[in-house]
């Protein structure tokens, strides 16, 4: 997908771009999978930012986060559109093409679910006489008694999807999944799906449910195959979701440019996150070369507004989508250690102290900084404890001090077995 920026922001007068020539071409080539939390991407690219900042934003549009990191890795991107944890999975040498990565800049916070098939939540229904109005944690107990009746009743484990061992979605199906009393390693089968895939394959009955970003919670539930019973701010509302990746050499040889790009960025998620331009920025997303996502589906989720069903049924999530706002775009390291200990917690790596640094220097608030002046920074300590702030709490009520990781994973009540011993978990690329 090569972006020409033909449609520019509405009002906009856009100065003539400089023209600098000390690191070279100005063309940085990103790589994105079709998701509304690439929105702020593409909206650099589409409608200006990145052009008034003298670059060109040249997008193109892959099929899967292995291919996105293979291909950042082997150099065919200069930057990409990234799950959070896979920057700090490549730090420590995890997957199976590890090769350093660092992200400078969140592109925003939200936009994920989990959505069961209407059999199953049916069942769900049957077995804890759910009310319409339950909440993640009551959907997640009610699961675990279908699970329970299903392993008396000799049944099949369940089969859930999810994007990519090393991802958000997921780390928060697991910690959604445990805090209601299952176990995601014995008592569910865990695959991935990619995005797009996801409701062709819960329609299909390939799978029982999936954890995956928007719009395709919804595109599942508008087509009657699916309930979302759980979003990502019933979880963990400041969870990072995506981040903007690159290489640390590259950014070490072009600073000029990935200063202008945060930039660039920075102005385009302010832009995302005003509710006037979302009706211009859904027209964009649902064009093919981008999201090919109904616009209507992708405006109503831009703005948290859900339909959980086929049946009427509604939710809405204030800040459903945050790109800007509340420092959402500032690359926090307390973020990328929480990460790592989901990566303790399920067996993918053991703890180390070496392992806590590698991770924390996945994100990197110094470059930040350096685009975008202090002022743009958060103040608190970069390695703050996390949900323990008004309307920023874990689901089941814990809180998780950077400065305790070992402890805090030690104290839940549904972990992997293989806590104490180094893995490299499953790879499913």
């Amino acid at each position: 997908m090569n972006v020409t920026t033909e449609r520019k922001m509405s009002g906009s007068n856009l100065p003539t771009p400089t023209i600098i020539g000390a690191e070279g071409s100005r063309v940085v080539r990103a790589g994105f999978i079709p998701l509304v939390d690439a929105s702020v991407l593409i909206a650099a690219a589409e409608f200006g930012f990145a052009e008034r900042e003298g670059l060109r934003l040249d997008l193109v549009r892959d099929v899967s986060w292995a291919n996105v990191r293979d291909r950042l890795a082997f150099r065919q991107f200069d930057v990409a559109h990234m799950l959070s944890p896979m920057p700090v999975a490549s730090m420590l040498g995890l997957g199976s093409n590890p090769s350093p990565t660092i992200t400078p800049f969140s592109l925003g916070r939200g936009g994920n679910a989990i959505t069961l098939s209407t059999r199953l939540f049916a069942r769900m229904q049957s077995a804890a006489s759910l009310a319409d109005g339950a909440g993640a944690m009551a959907h997640a107990r009610a699961l675990a008694q279908v699970i329970a009746e299903m392993k008396a009743a000799g049944e099949a484990p369940l089969t859930l999807g999810m994007t990519y061992p090393f991802s958000s979605h997921n780390y928060e199906f697991r910690y959604w999944l445990a805090a209601g009393g299952i176990d995601p390693d014995t008592e569910v089968r865990l695959v991935v799906v990619p995005p797009p895939m996801t409701s062709d394959a819960l329609a299909a009955g390939a799978i029982d449910g999936f954890c995956v970003g928007a719009p395709w919670n919804m595109v599942a539930s508008e087509r009657g195959v699916g309930r979302i019973v759980a979003a990502k701010q019933d979880i963990w509302p400041s969870a990072p979701e995506k981040v903007l990746a690159m290489r640390p050499e590259w950014a070490e040889s072009r600073p000029e440019t990935v200063s202008r790009l945060l930039v660039a960025l920075d102005a385009a998620a302010r832009w995302c996150d005003d509710p006037e331009n979302h009706g211009d920025l859904a027209a964009v997303l649902a064009d093919p070369r981008s999201i090919g996502a109904p616009v209507d589906i992708i405006r109503h989720v831009l703005s948290g507004e859900f339909s959980l069903d086929a049946h009427g049924n509604r939710r809405v999530i204030e800040k459903y989508f945050t790109f800007h706002a509340q420092y959402a775009g500032y690359p926090r390291p307390s973020h990328a250690l929480w990460i790592y200990s989901q990566m303790i917690r399920w067996g993918q790596v053991a703890y180390s102290e070496e392992g806590m640094a590698a991770a924390a220097r996945a994100y990197r608030p110094d470059l930040y900084r350096t685009a975008l002046g202090a002022d743009a920074a958060p103040i608190d300590d970069d390695f703050r404890i996390e949900g323990d702030r008004s309307g920023d709490s874990f689901m089941d009520g814990h809180v998780f001090d950077p400065r305790k990781l070992e402890e805090y994973v030690r104290q839940f009540p549904v972990a992997s077995p293989r806590i104490d011993r180094q893995s490299r978990g499953p790879d499913f690329d």
